[in-house]
């Protein structure tokens, strides 16, 4: 029965054993082969304190849980969520709290294919505050050049909406390299490792960008 991350083990967690075990546990969600926990007892383990190895940032789509998906228990992952998995001075601050002062060891920024938000910034949506929300994902629309053909730059061209979310999730990683001064100097220094994927809502397959 797997227990709750300690301090202990939680030292031994690289940014490399880290993003190996995020791996391993996506392939086991992948072939339906779950890890023996007792998620209760895991509640027990962890309720005088957390020891997370990983931060993963991702959308709030339904289908793309980060426990789940990497098939990970209680106090194993900080999960940030936000329609289109971008970052503001928010989320900046909580992975800087999750990393520097609760000792994460990775930085995971996750899209999705056929994500929602990504395809409302490729259509210019106006929805309330949907509308400043999704300002944050055009930036990645504009970096996708091709096709250059207006009538194929929308949602309803799928191969172009996945291209704009994983250009996304690099100018994510860009931007947390750049705002944040905590999280650039512990990637300097080799105490974490910032990386950008991709699931795949079909497969359930994770493809990382290393």
């Amino acid at each position: 029965m797997i227990k709750a991350h300690t301090k202990e083990t939680q030292l031994t967690m690289t940014p490399q054993k880290s993003l190996q075990s995020l791996k391993e546990g996506n392939l086991r969600f992948q072939n339906n082969l779950k890890m023996d926990r007792n998620l209760l007892g895991q509640v027990e383990d962890t309720s005088k304190g957390q020891y997370p190895f990983a931060t993963i940032l991702s959308c709030i789509d339904s289908r793309v849980s980060s426990e789940l998906i990497f098939d990970q228990g209680i106090g194993d992952i900080f999960s940030a969520r936000i329609a289109g998995n971008f970052v503001n001075e928010d989320i900046l601050g909580s992975m800087e709290f999750a990393c520097k002062l609760a000792g994460t060891k990775l930085i995971v920024v996750l899209g999705h294919t056929s994500c929602g938000a990504v395809k409302g910034a490729c259509d210019d949506a106006k929805l309330g505050n949907l509308t400043a929300m999704l300002k944050n994902i055009s930036p990645a629309v504009k970096a996708v050049e091709t096709p250059q053909d207006k009538s194929l730059r929308n949602s309803k061209n799928i191969e172009f909406v996945n291209d704009v979310a994983k250009k996304n999730v690099e100018l994510t990683i860009e931007r947390i390299l750049k705002e944040s001064e905590v999280l650039a100097q512990m990637e300097k220094d080799g105490e974490i490792e910032v990386v950008g994927a991709m699931y795949d809502i079909g497969s359930g397959a994770v493809t990382f960008y290393e």
